[in-house]
């Protein structure tokens, strides 16, 4: 008994709590009732007016489709839509369409502008299920960008109610380069450009202005790609050419296997081999490291060419110099082959890193962002060739500084190898020397003792150099004036050395 009357007091609780709160939701509706909506907002969309994109630019003309349905048992009879403070409807045109289900519905409107608000004034009212869609041409919206929304008024039955809000509109701010790109969309001999087919199609000075914006990103990755990816390649390619220089056959056969197949096959095979090959073994890089790995590992079998037959272009006799004088083959190969090996591949080199940069492109076919990549994507939404030819700019950035480089190297090389110009501090150091050569014959180590290493860097500037010449000259000379005499005649080796 006591059970059953804890639970008859549970339940009339729970029956007060359902009536006070019925009671409340009552008081709530009276005071602020529910409107009901005979207009309901269904799209609202602007057309992008972005060159080369498709965004929509604030402060510049566009479309905006704005569609709404009259509810059952409604009709409406005006429309006022409104932008936010920085837009205008001054000057624009509104196409006004009124279907019920499939069925184009002849209704005239008339339509009104004042700044930021459009009023559309029906002929006679539109009946209930029926759907208005409103095309405003050359409106714009605030320049500071953002998400906009369309808001207004619309009259029901002789009454005035407030149009629920539209969906956002992303909208992208007014930059400096969308200013300059209006003004060249004003301009009559931009216009007469843009006319012919071949300019307009290749060269649009407006596309032109927002792909070089666009594509910098690209560039950006480009340029990191091959720069980080060709001292690796250098380093690569220079052990690659001592093994091929190697006494031992499996270490020849080690480097000329790894030449041969690199130098052999296609670039592009071989990025779709590290990029769909790798991660089906289960190894899973980042796309721009793997690029660096793939160009790295491509440009180091032709560097290794280019680096032997550096090393092998030295006369023979000045390694017998150097031998005669005391030094090892590691002596002689950092003191005297090298240097001079450094200074004739430079041209070869700088024009391997051109070709290497230009190969970047290939990355683009496995998704890699670089700049090619970025200039297909571009060109795809505009429909124009335009943005190839922003990149082509952006490799001839490149490209056309270092062609001029390699140009005053080989110039500086030729004219020391001809003789003309400076000729290197050691033919003083020959002279005085000379007259010295009991004392360099009673002591020939000192020779090398006197002589001063030359440096990477000295030999790598030494093509910049007016006559070409550089500290190995200087070490060869001194050789050749030191080390002769006191070889009491041997074969001409530092002859050749000089």
């Amino acid at each position: 008994m006591s059970r059953s009357g804890s639970a008859i007091r549970r339940l009339r609780t729970l029956v007060a709590l359902a009536f006070v709160a019925l009671v409340a939701y009552g008081a709530v509706t009276w005071v602020h009732p529910t409107q009901a909506q005979a207009l309901t907002c269904d799209k609202a969309t602007a057309r992008p007016n972005e060159d080369g994109g498709d965004g929509v630019i604030g402060g510049e003309t566009t479309r905006l489709t704005w569609e709404g349905t009259v509810d059952s048992a409604e009709d409406v009879t005006k429309v006022t839509l409104a932008v936010p403070e920085g837009g205008s409807f001054d000057g624009s045109t509104t196409r006004v369409t009124v279907l019920a289900g499939l069925n184009r519905q002849d209704v005239s409107a008339d339509t009104e502008t004042s700044g930021t608000s459009l009023v559309v004034t029906f002929g006679q009212a539109i009946p209930e299920g029926s759907l208005v869609r409103l095309e405003v041409t050359g409106m714009s919206f605030p320049a500071d960008g953002g998400d906009y929304t369309i808001t207004g008024t619309y009259e029901t039955n002789g009454e005035t109610r407030s149009l629920p809000e539209s969906p956002s509109i992303s909208v992208i701010a007014n930059t400096p380069l969308q200013a300059a790109v209006s003004w060249l969309d004003g301009q009559a001999w931009v216009t007469a450009w843009n006319s012919n087919q071949f300019l307009g199609m290749f060269f649009k000075p407006q596309l032109l202005l927002t792909s070089f914006v666009s594509l910098f990103s690209g560039w950006v990755v480009c340029l990191g790609i091959v720069v980080v990816a060709y001292p690796i390649a250098i380093v690569l390619g220079l052990c690659f050419a001592f093994m091929k220089l190697a006494r031992h056959r499996v270490v020849r056969a080690i480097a000329v296997t790894y030449i041969n197949v690199l130098r052999g096959t296609p670039l592009f095979l071989q990025i779709y081999i590290m990029f769909f090959g790798l991660p089906m073994v289960g190894v899973n890089i980042n796309n721009n490291v793997l690029g660096v790995i793939v160009m790295a590992v491509n440009s180091s079998a032709y560097l290794a060419e280019i680096f032997r037959a550096g090393i092998q272009s030295i006369p023979q006799g000045q390694y017998e110099a150097a031998a005669s004088l005391g030094m090892n083959r590691a002596q002689t190969m950092v003191s005297i082959i090298l240097p001079q090996t450094v200074r004739r591949v430079i041209p070869t080199v700088t024009s391997d890193f051109i070709t290497s940069y230009k190969d970047t492109s290939l990355l683009s076919s496995v998704g890699v962002m670089e700049l090619m990549m970025f200039s297909k994507n571009l060109t795809t939404v505009s429909g124009n060739i335009t943005p190839y030819m922003a990149a082509a700019i952006y490799y001839l950035i490149v490209t056309l500084p270092l062609i001029k480089v390699v140009g005053i190297i080989e110039k500086n090389i030729a004219r020391s190898e001809s003789g003309s110009g400076p000729r290197p501090k050691a033919g003083k150091a020959r002279l005085g020397t000379s007259q010295k050569a009991p004392e360099a014959a009673a002591a020939p180590t000192s020779v090398q003792a006197s002589v001063r290493k030359p440096s990477a860097w000295g030999a790598l500037m030494a093509p910049f150099k007016a006559g070409g010449h550089d500290d190995a000259d200087e070490v060869i000379a001194r050789i050749e004036a030191d080390a002769v005499p006191a070889a009491g005649g041997m074969r001409g080796g530092a002859s050749d050395a000089c």
